[in-house]
């Protein structure tokens, strides 16, 4: 079997920090209160990407008389959900964390519902947005409130600035959205 990187299984040597371990860090927090921070900003980061991989199938698969209105609007929805994927995943390395980071970390952490394979109503792509846009703002909430009574402010400040406004704005754009399909 070959030694090079590619092609060869990781060896226990190879990782330099585990998942659920904290490194050292010199925040002015304790670790307990940086594990907690960590666990939450994963388990909201693996919702984020949930929700990202979401709006890049609806912009893919959009299909109808607003497919362009959609397409532009899933898109621009899908760099949102990116920008806050860096923003999470930063904090947790910043409190000593690792950051989730793949494909089936994210399905085994998000209780975001996936998507079928085939290509679905725009209303249905639009109800499991709005209902991943819910799942992600009613977990958010009381993880900022935590963060702030543990003194984590910066653990706080990004969940409320950027976690909770974005998915909040994006919410109700896609409830407008299923609002203009009704009668």
């Amino acid at each position: 079997m070959s030694n090079s990187i590619l092609g060869r299984a990781p060896e226990e040597s190879d990782v330099i920090q585990a998942f659920g371990t904290l490194g050292s860090s010199r925040l002015g927090l304790g670790e307990a209160v940086r594990a907690k921070s960590v666990g939450a900003l994963n388990r909201l980061l693996a919702h984020t990407m949930a929700l990202r991989d979401l709006y890049k199938k609806a912009h893919w698969q959009t299909k109808g008389a607003t497919f362009y209105s959609l397409h532009l609007l899933f898109d621009k929805h899908h760099g949102e959900q990116l920008e806050l994927m860096d923003a999470l995943a930063e904090r947790v390395q910043t409190l000593g964390g690792v950051a989730l980071a793949l494909a089936h970390d994210v399905v085994e952490e998000s209780r975001i519902a996936r998507a079928p394979r085939g290509r679905e109503r725009v209303e249905a792509q639009l109800r499991r947005l709005l209902d991943a846009h819910e799942i992600v703002l009613q977990e958010a909430r009381p993880l900022a409130r935590e963060a702030a009574e543990r003194g984590d402010d910066g653990t706080n400040d990004l969940i409320v600035s950027q976690v909770v406004r974005t998915n909040e704005l994006q919410s109700w754009f896609i409830h407008e959205q299923l609002q203009e399909d009704s009668p």
